[in-house]
């Protein structure tokens, strides 16, 4: 459906506020006109785009309300993006926006804050005690009430039972060091967020590998300009090694019934795409399983795909399994580092420290 005389009037009108240099006004048509007007998802995305702009551009010229105006406009790129997933140049902006945050130390949220900068607030930790006490003494009286000698709590605590209570909806926070392009060796926090819903035992598993500490003092042994960076060797690091952190069913590829006869080093996963049913597609600022040629091959190895990459060719084969939603533009600076013939990087890029953020 076309845009309405009066929207399209409106969104004409609120861009060239914003070309200007009037954001606030450009906001008032957008509000108080545009979305009124808006009578699909598509007109919908593309006027939170627009605010988006606005909110973006405010930021940048008030100093003092930057951080609430920047705020405002992510969570307006988000919005658009929840009516129009596919629209790759909000997406762009939206990852332009959270750089720019995070260079200047300013968090996603707003708001209520648990988490800054990758490190919890002392409300956060607060919040953090509390509600462990409230879920241990909630948890301790169901399972007390279904499994009263308490066997399965601890096997599931001990890691003797694989179904492992997982929080699937998270963000992993990798801290990478690596150096720039004035041959400075800087330290950087890159945001992941996990998409359960799209590779649920892909999430499982990567999520299982950071809480156990196994992507940490790892490398990126593998960089490609304008296509990827890969790590997760939690063997040799040198890209030979790696296995999932758990037992899903695959020895090496091959389904089996149990893992008696299967090391651990050869524990994979199964592939959660195929050209059917591709799910999420490699675009820019996403992670993938890395793996070898046959199926279910996946382990610990995964990529992270640039700001300047859309390896569509991959789609059906690796499994996207999350969204870098902070410090892309580190992923896009690394990937043009210097390498040698065998792509592997001259200065060593380093996955320091890897962790949930919840």
């Amino acid at each position: 459906m076309p845009a309405s005389e009066t929207l399209q009037k409106a969104w004409d009108e609120a861009n060239s506020l914003i070309e200007n240099g009037e954001p606030e006004k450009a906001l008032g048509i957008l509000r108080d006109v545009a979305w009124s007007e808006c009578k699909n998802d598509t007109q919908r995305s593309q006027t939170s785009r627009y605010a988006a702009d606005a909110g973006m551009l405010w930021g940048e010229m008030d100093a003092n309300a930057q951080k609430k105006r920047w705020q405002k406009a992510y969570k307006n790129y988000k919005t658009s993006l929840d009516f129009n997933p596919k629209d790759k140049e909000t997406r762009r902006r939206m990852n332009k926006l959270a750089s720019m945050m995070d260079e200047n130390g300013i968090s996603i949220n707003s708001g209520f804050q648990m988490f800054s900068e990758g490190n919890p607030t002392p409300i956060g930790i607060l919040t953090i005690v509390v509600a462990s006490m409230i879920f241990l003494t909630s948890f301790k009286v169901v399972t007390e009430a279904i499994d009263p000698e308490g066997i399965g709590l601890w096997n599931a605590l001990s890691g003797d039972d694989s179904s492992n209570i997982v929080l699937m909806n998270s963000t992993v926070v990798l801290e990478i060091s690596y150096v720039d392009s004035s041959d400075t060796r800087i330290d950087v926090d890159v945001e992941i967020e996990m998409k359960p819903d799209f590779a649920p035992i892909h999430v499982e598993n990567f999520l299982k590998l950071t809480s156990d500490g196994k992507y940490d003092n790892t490398e990126f042994h593998r960089i490609i300009d304008d296509f990827m960076i890969q790590g997760g060797d939690i063997d040799h690091l040198e890209g030979r090694g790696g296995y999932a952190g758990q037992w899903f069913g695959f020895c090496d590829g091959q389904a089996r019934n149990s893992s008696d006869d299967c090391d651990s080093s050869s524990w994979t996963i199964p592939d959660e795409t195929s050209s059917e049913n591709p799910g999420l597609l490699h675009e820019s600022c996403t992670i993938s399983m890395a793996k070898t040629s046959p199926p279910n091959t996946g382990g610990s190895q995964f990529f992270l795909i640039p700001e300047d990459s859309e390896p569509h060719h991959l789609d059906g084969v690796h499994t996207v399994f999350g969204e870098i939603v902070s410090g892309c533009n580190h992923i896009t600076a690394i990937s043009e580092v210097p390498t040698t013939g065998s792509d592997n990087p001259v200065n060593t890029v380093q996955l320091k420290n890897a962790y949930i953020m919840m």
